[in-house]
C-alpha cells in the first residue's frame, strides 16, 4: 500500500480547489484497488476550502515547513511509499498496476520512481533527462518515493537516479 501526497501550490485559487478534488477523485480506483491507503494534502498555508475537501475526503491536511512541502507531508503518510503530485495531476490508465508492481518487486535500496509527465513544459522534461542521467537531489510530482528517504534529510544523498515507470500522468 502507499500513501498519496497532494501539494496544492495556491489553495485561494478556486480552480487550485478544482484540481484537487479531481485529482482525489483519480485516486479512488486505487483506494478501491486497495493500493491508495491515505492522503496527505499538503499547502503553505490552509484555508477554508481545503480544510472541508480534506475532512470530506478524510485525508489530512499539513501546511508546509521550511524543508518543503515533500518532507512535511511524508511526516503525515502512513506507509513506507509515497507518491507525489500536484493538485490537477491525474494518473493515466495502468497506473495501479505499475505502481503495485514496482513497490512489490523494488529492491531496498531503490528508493525513486518516476511517473510519465508529458505535459510538463520543455524545462521540467529536460530536467527530467539529466535527473536520469546524474540523479535526482530532491522528488517532484510524479516521483513514488520511499518516505524513509524523504524524513531522512533535505534531499537524497547521494543522488538518486529516478526508475522509469510505464504509467503517466495527465494534467487537468
Amino acid at each position: 500500500m502507499i500513501s498519496a501526497l497532494i501539494h496544492v501550490a495556491r489553495p485561494a485559487d478556486p480552480e487550485a480547489i478544482e484540481r484537487l478534488a479531481d485529482t482525489l477523485s483519480a485516486l479512488v480506483a486505487g483506494v478501491a484497488a486497495g493500493l491508495v491507503a491515505d492522503a496527505v494534502i499538503v499547502s503553505a498555508r490552509a484555508c477554508d476550502a481545503l480544510e472541508t475537501i480534506a475532512d470530506a475526503s478524510g485525508a489530512t491536511l499539513v501546511q508546509s515547513g521550511p524543508a518543503g512541502p515533500w518532507r512535511a507531508a511524508a511526516q503525515m503518510a502512513r506507509h513506507d511509499w509515497v507518491l507525489c503530485l500536484e493538485a490537477g495531476d491525474l494518473p493515466r490508465e495502468g497506473w495501479i498496476r505499475s505502481v503495485d508492481r514496482f513497490v512489490g518487486t523494488a529492491r531496498p535500496e531503490v528508493i525513486l520512481a518516476r511517473l510519465r509527465r508529458p505535459h510538463a513544459g520543455i524545462g521540467d522534461r529536460l530536467a527530467a533527462r539529466i535527473e536520469r542521467l546524474l540523479g535526482a537531489r530532491n522528488p517532484r510530482a510524479g516521483d513514488l518515493v520511499r518516505r524513509d528517504s524523504l524524513l531522512a534529510g533535505s534531499g537524497f544523498s547521494p543522488r538518486q537516479r529516478p526508475r522509469a515507470m510505464s504509467a503517466g500522468l495527465e494534467r487537468t
